[in-house]
């Protein structure tokens, strides 16, 4: 029994080098999906690019962190920004404002809803939401999110998971639990799996080959319950593709290697290793017709 696998690819009009880099791995690897970062730099390219490849699936990456500005000022969100009008650079001052309620949620829905409708005015069909560094995971951004999914008849958003022991991974999954359940109750599709978050940056072959093997083997036909056969099992890889030697990433300091992931995306070994692990490529389109995971 074939499993569907979303390959995504994140930050789209982060940088024009990080446009091409989607695109090939799309036209010449295997992404499937991309997120488009509204406040991007590079917006206009991104989509002058998904206009004119529409087979590539588009989620809208939803940012309230990170070195690009956001599209209100700061007197329309001020819980999100500094004096300057600026978002912080990490989620961890979002978990840090989240804890001490500096988080108003209507800011969030606000700048959220301006990113969107920017993609959505620029014509570009989006099938999923997902946001900058995993925000969403925060119960506070989450359900501004999933208000935002609901209201625009958006049926997917992404739930991230993470491997790592204490602290951080046992406080990604308990936040990605508490996500799902709400997307549940809302009507909401997620994937079954989910991979990426503790690979950002550093998703090369060898940790693609592991990340595919972790989910185990495909179901056998014979073995699966007669109810469970309405379903495949769906999972998402999510990836940080660029080029090498873009000057335009020096801003930011990561650390993470663009250039490697690219290269796992666009190898014929990657193609048959999700063909031996029994995976098709799919996007979250494809996981709505499937059922998804509610």
């Amino acid at each position: 029994m074939s499993r569907l696998l979303i390959v995504s690819a994140d930050d789209l009009g982060l940088t024009d080098g990080v446009c091409r880099a989607v695109l090939a791995g799309h036209q010449r690897g295997i992404v499937t999906s991309t997120s488009l970062l509204a406040v991007g730099r590079s917006f206009e390219l991104a989509v002058r690019m998904l206009l004119d490849h529409p087979s590539l699936d588009v989620g809208a990456h939803l940012a309230i962190v990170g070195e690009d500005p956001p599209l209100l000022t700061a007197r329309e969100i001020p819980t999100l920004v500094d004096k300057h009008g600026a978002f912080p650079l990490s989620y961890r001052t979002v978990v840090l404002r989240g804890l001490a309620h500096r988080i108003d949620p209507a800011d969030v829905r606000r700048e959220c809803a301006a990113q969107l409708e920017r993609i959505l005015a620029a014509g570009v069909p989006v099938s999923h939401l997902d946001t900058h560094q995993h925000t969403h995971l925060w119960p506070a951004v989450g359900s501004a999110v999933v208000d935002l999914a609901v209201d625009h008849n958006i049926p997917a958003v992404r739930t991230p998971h993470s491997g790592r022991h204490l602290p951080v991974g046992v406080g990604v999954n308990l936040l990605a639990g508490r996500l799902r359940s709400k997307l549940g109750r809302s009507g909401l599709t997620t994937t079954d799996g989910y991979t990426g978050l503790d690979e950002a940056g550093s998703f090369d072959q060898e940790r693609f080959g592991r990340s595919l093997g972790a989910f185990g083997p495909a179901p056998d036909k014979a073995t699966i319950e007669p109810a469970a056969k309405t379903r495949m099992q769906t999972v998402e890889i999510n990836t940080h593709p660029g080029e090498a030697g873009d000057p335009d990433l020096v801003r930011f300091d990561w650390g993470y290697r663009w250039s490697d992931e690219l290269s796992m995306l666009l190898a014929p070994a990657s193609r048959e290793l999700l063909q031996r692990n029994e995976f098709r490529l799919g996007s979250f389109q494809d996981l709505v017709s499937a059922g998804g995971s509610r």
